[in-house]
Protein backbone atom coordinates (compact mmCIF):
# COMPACT_ATOMS: atom_id res chain seq x y z
CA UNK A 1 0.00 0.00 0.00
CA UNK A 2 2.73 2.40 0.84
CA UNK A 3 4.13 2.08 -2.67
CA UNK A 4 1.20 2.91 -4.41
CA UNK A 5 0.71 6.04 -2.07
CA UNK A 6 4.64 6.76 -2.89
CA UNK A 7 4.09 6.02 -6.60
CA UNK A 8 0.74 8.00 -6.60
CA UNK A 9 2.21 10.81 -4.87
CA UNK A 10 5.19 10.78 -7.66
CA UNK A 11 2.93 10.34 -10.45
CA UNK A 12 0.78 13.67 -9.29
CA UNK A 13 4.27 15.39 -8.56
CA UNK A 14 5.78 14.86 -12.13
CA UNK A 15 2.55 15.71 -13.67
CA UNK A 16 2.29 18.46 -12.03
CA UNK A 17 6.26 19.69 -12.65
CA UNK A 18 4.97 19.10 -16.59
CA UNK A 19 2.83 21.82 -16.37
CA UNK A 20 4.00 25.05 -17.97
CA UNK A 21 4.92 27.83 -15.22
CA UNK A 22 3.01 30.29 -16.58
CA UNK A 23 -0.19 28.23 -16.29
CA UNK A 24 -0.51 29.40 -12.95
CA UNK A 25 -2.62 31.87 -12.03
CA UNK A 26 -3.99 31.68 -8.98
CA UNK A 27 -7.83 33.49 -9.78
CA UNK A 28 -9.39 34.80 -6.23
CA UNK A 29 -12.76 36.34 -4.99
CA UNK A 30 -14.65 36.56 -9.20
CA UNK A 31 -17.70 37.86 -9.54
CA UNK A 32 -19.75 39.64 -12.28
CA UNK A 33 -21.70 42.42 -11.76
CA UNK A 34 -25.56 41.18 -12.06
CA UNK A 35 -27.48 43.80 -14.70
CA UNK A 36 -31.08 44.97 -14.83
CA UNK A 37 -32.76 45.82 -18.15
CA UNK A 38 -32.19 47.52 -20.44
CA UNK A 39 -28.47 46.99 -19.56
CA UNK A 40 -26.32 46.12 -22.37
CA UNK A 41 -22.84 46.01 -20.62
CA UNK A 42 -21.39 44.83 -17.11
CA UNK A 43 -17.94 44.32 -15.61
CA UNK A 44 -16.15 41.61 -14.32
CA UNK A 45 -14.13 41.55 -11.49
CA UNK A 46 -11.55 39.29 -9.61
CA UNK A 47 -7.91 39.38 -8.03
CA UNK A 48 -5.63 37.46 -10.20
CA UNK A 49 -2.05 36.80 -8.74
CA UNK A 50 0.72 34.88 -10.99
CA UNK A 51 3.58 32.51 -10.24
CA UNK A 52 5.74 34.73 -12.79
CA UNK A 53 5.66 37.81 -14.62
CA UNK A 54 2.89 37.62 -16.81
CA UNK A 55 0.35 39.55 -18.79
CA UNK A 56 -3.63 39.70 -19.42
CA UNK A 57 -4.01 40.42 -22.88
CA UNK A 58 -7.47 39.01 -23.72
CA UNK A 59 -10.71 37.94 -22.41
CA UNK A 60 -13.99 36.11 -24.05
CA UNK A 61 -16.97 34.81 -23.04
CA UNK A 62 -19.89 32.93 -25.14
CA UNK A 63 -22.34 35.61 -24.00
CA UNK A 64 -20.97 38.47 -25.86
CA UNK A 65 -18.32 39.03 -28.78
CA UNK A 66 -17.34 42.03 -27.37
CA UNK A 67 -15.01 41.47 -23.72
CA UNK A 68 -12.51 43.86 -23.38
CA UNK A 69 -9.40 44.70 -20.62
CA UNK A 70 -9.99 48.31 -19.47
CA UNK A 71 -8.79 50.62 -16.83
CA UNK A 72 -10.43 53.35 -14.88
CA UNK A 73 -8.17 56.80 -14.42
CA UNK A 74 -8.64 60.02 -13.22
CA UNK A 75 -7.67 62.43 -15.84
CA UNK A 76 -8.81 66.81 -15.30
CA UNK A 77 -10.78 65.60 -12.50
CA UNK A 78 -13.09 63.40 -14.48
CA UNK A 79 -12.76 59.46 -14.27
CA UNK A 80 -12.23 57.83 -17.79
CA UNK A 81 -12.30 54.52 -18.88
CA UNK A 82 -10.51 53.15 -21.35
CA UNK A 83 -9.76 49.85 -23.22
CA UNK A 84 -5.92 48.96 -22.19
CA UNK A 85 -4.00 46.05 -24.79
CA UNK A 86 -2.89 44.34 -21.55
CA UNK A 87 -2.48 44.38 -18.45
CA UNK A 88 0.51 43.23 -15.93
CA UNK A 89 0.82 40.59 -13.53
CA UNK A 90 3.83 41.06 -11.51
CA UNK A 91 4.79 37.76 -9.98
CA UNK A 92 3.84 37.00 -6.59
CA UNK A 93 2.02 39.98 -6.55
CA UNK A 94 -1.94 40.04 -6.40
CA UNK A 95 -3.71 42.35 -9.03
CA UNK A 96 -7.50 43.44 -8.06
CA UNK A 97 -9.72 43.85 -10.66
CA UNK A 98 -12.39 45.86 -8.86
CA UNK A 99 -15.05 48.72 -9.68
CA UNK A 100 -13.52 52.02 -10.77
CA UNK A 101 -9.86 50.56 -11.66
CA UNK A 102 -9.15 47.32 -13.73
CA UNK A 103 -11.88 45.13 -14.50
CA UNK A 104 -13.02 43.19 -17.14
CA UNK A 105 -15.67 44.85 -19.88
CA UNK A 106 -18.33 42.67 -21.08
CA UNK A 107 -20.57 44.93 -23.87
CA UNK A 108 -23.21 44.68 -25.87
CA UNK A 109 -24.52 41.65 -24.41
CA UNK A 110 -27.78 40.26 -25.87
CA UNK A 111 -29.56 40.03 -22.47
CA UNK A 112 -28.98 40.82 -18.81
CA UNK A 113 -27.14 38.76 -16.94
CA UNK A 114 -28.75 38.02 -13.26
CA UNK A 115 -27.89 37.54 -10.05
CA UNK A 116 -26.81 34.16 -9.56
CA UNK A 117 -26.00 33.18 -13.04
CA UNK A 118 -22.77 31.39 -13.81
CA UNK A 119 -20.43 33.57 -16.28
CA UNK A 120 -18.14 31.57 -17.93
CA UNK A 121 -14.85 33.59 -18.40
CA UNK A 122 -12.06 32.90 -20.78
CA UNK A 123 -8.67 34.55 -19.65
CA UNK A 124 -5.78 34.78 -21.93
CA UNK A 125 -2.08 35.20 -20.44
CA UNK A 126 1.31 35.68 -22.38
CA UNK A 127 4.91 35.34 -20.79
CA UNK A 128 7.49 37.30 -21.67
CA UNK A 129 8.32 34.61 -24.50
CA UNK A 130 5.24 35.21 -25.86
CA UNK A 131 3.94 32.08 -25.06
CA UNK A 132 -0.15 32.38 -24.58
CA UNK A 133 -1.91 30.28 -22.09
CA UNK A 134 -5.78 29.96 -21.17
CA UNK A 135 -7.54 29.83 -18.33
CA UNK A 136 -11.03 29.22 -18.05
CA UNK A 137 -13.21 30.04 -14.74
CA UNK A 138 -17.17 30.56 -13.83
CA UNK A 139 -17.70 33.78 -12.25
CA UNK A 140 -21.08 33.93 -10.18
CA UNK A 141 -23.21 37.35 -11.20
CA UNK A 142 -24.15 39.54 -8.14
CA UNK A 143 -25.02 42.59 -7.50
CA UNK A 144 -22.52 44.74 -5.30
CA UNK A 145 -22.38 45.45 -2.38
CA UNK A 146 -24.16 48.91 -1.07
CA UNK A 147 -21.19 51.70 -0.34
CA UNK A 148 -20.94 53.40 2.65
CA UNK A 149 -23.12 56.40 2.94
CA UNK A 150 -20.88 59.68 3.34
CA UNK A 151 -20.38 61.15 6.74
CA UNK A 152 -22.10 64.15 6.81
CA UNK A 153 -19.97 67.35 7.75
CA UNK A 154 -20.95 69.40 10.69
CA UNK A 155 -18.99 72.70 9.87
CA UNK A 156 -16.65 72.57 12.68
CA UNK A 157 -19.06 71.52 15.52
Amino acid sequence: MNKTLISLALLCGAATACLPAFAQVQVDNAWVRAMVAPQKSTGAFMTLTAAQDLKLVAVSTPLTPQAEIHEMSLQDQVMRMRQIPALALPAGQPVELRPGSYHLMLMNLARPVGAGEQVPLTLVFEDAAGKRQRLELQAPARMPAPAAPAKPEHGGH
